[in-house]
């Protein structure tokens, strides 16, 4: 079946589609980060110690902190921190990857806490960290092997952003799970080099006087 290319590149450099998407991402990661904060104030309202659903390393019972462990924060000062990092870099990677995200966010969920249980110290591990680590690592990792505009300006703002999230994947507070951040951060990163051809790259613009021939205005 035929297309017309200039059909195509309209559609995908229209300003007005790409400003919903991005409004599309970052709503579908605030709704996300809401919940989190929903389930953090019925925790403390009721008075339950949700910690203990977290993922606790080579316990069968610790496996159900895989699915559980990113929903559950520690205290309010700890899901704070964790709140722009999941917006800005959830919403970054929804936009710029859409394709990849159906991939990337599964991925990054369940293979951290797997990492985590099985290699992690002894102790409850919550917080939803690990996806931060995660998202920023693929985003910066890809854009800079893809090298489009997109995937470079995504690349830029999110390590001028948190940058100095990477000393976050070696041991230095003994309260802070570093195991998340570093399983987060290296399936972040081999997916980006798995997945750096999975979503189009931006077409570039074409103007009229770019197609020396006619018969050029459909593809096959």
């Amino acid at each position: 079946m035929c297309k017309p290319l200039n059909t195509e590149i309209n559609t995908l450099n229209n300003p007005q589609k790409d400003s919903l998407h991005l409004k599309r991402s970052f709503i579908t990661v605030a709704v996300f980060t809401l919940a989190l904060w929903l389930i953090k104030t019925v925790e403390t309202l009721i008075g339950l110690e949700l910690y203990q659903y977290g993922i606790y390393p080579g316990q069968l019972s610790g496996l159900m902190g895989v699915f559980l462990a990113p929903l559950i924060h520690s205290s309010f000062s700890h899901l704070f921190a964790n709140t722009a990092p999941l917006l800005i870099l959830g919403t970054a990677l929804l936009y710029g990857y859409p394709k990849s995200a159906k991939i990337v966010v599964p991925l990054i969920y369940i293979g951290t806490g797997l990492g985590v249980w099985f290699f992690a110290r002894q102790f409850y591990h919550i917080g939803a960290s690990g996806l931060t680590f995660g998202f920023m690592f693929f985003v910066f990792t890809i854009g800079a092997i893809r090298w489009d505009k997109r995937a470079i300006a995504l690349s830029m703002v999110v390590f001028f952003l948190y940058g100095g999230m990477i000393w976050g994947i070696f041991p230095n507070e003994p309260g802070t799970s570093f195991e998340s951040h570093f399983f987060g951060a290296m399936i972040g990163f081999i997916l980006a080099i798995f997945l750096r051809n999975h979503d189009p790259n931006l077409p570039e613009k074409k103007y009229n006087w770019d197609d020396e021939e006619g018969d050029t205005e459909y593809l096959d």
